[in-house]
């Protein structure tokens, strides 16, 4: 089991199995991580939009898309230094299983979205890390020590947030929940040279 927070403990260790498959085809995982990075930052601008009666939130957000924004672009950088195309986005099927299990409800949803958000930074935080540690000394390991980091006070923003909302028993029975749920997602993915 990873400790990642008190709270937040991924049920299923990523396996070096992956490690090596997502570093087999580097570029592959470029692209893929670049599309990652893109995503969040939408993820963080959406609850801006959505949730506009929610004052807590909207700056931490912003901040937050921000943040991967400038991601997908130093991303982008290594991917145009290689002379790789962004192709067009794909599913992500790790990422549709858990939003399956996204309850209806104003405020469960509301719940569901901050938490899910919170348990795919974690997976990402993790998955940076082991990257790193695998890449050979220099600036690209470098980068990606930072973006390891990056990730894991993401982790933690959405719980936080969630906390301004919703008494902590309620947030610690769903995130354990979420945690199940999440085990189960990442089980059924096979490795490839991507993040998820």
């Amino acid at each position: 089991m990873v400790t990642l927070t008190p709270s937040l403990e991924l049920r299923i260790k990523t396996s070096s199995d992956w490690v090596e498959t997502a570093l087999k085809d580097f570029d592959a995982f470029l692209v893929d991580h670049a599309s990652c990075e893109r995503k969040a930052s939408a993820v963080g601008m959406s609850f801006v939009v959505r949730y506009p009666d929610r004052p807590e939130i909207i700056e931490p957000m912003i901040s937050f898309a921000r943040e991967e924004l400038e991601h997908f672009h130093q991303v982008y950088k290594l991917i145009s230094q290689r002379n790789l195309i962004l192709p067009p986005d794909e599913e992500d099927v790790y990422v549709n299983r858990l939003m399956k299990q996204v309850r209806f409800g104003r405020e469960e949803r509301f719940l569901d979205r901050l938490l899910v958000s919170s348990v795919i930074e974690a997976r990402g935080c993790e998955r940076l890390h082991l990257v790193a540690d695998a890449l050979p000394e220099g600036d690209l390991k470098q980068f990606y020590r930072r973006l390891a980091r990056a990730e894991g006070s993401h982790k933690d923003l959405f719980v936080r947030l969630a906390e301004f909302y919703f008494p902590h028993s309620v947030i610690k029975e769903r995130l354990d929940q979420w945690m199940d749920i999440e085990a189960d997602a990442i089980a059924s993915v096979p490795h490839r040279s991507a993040l998820h």
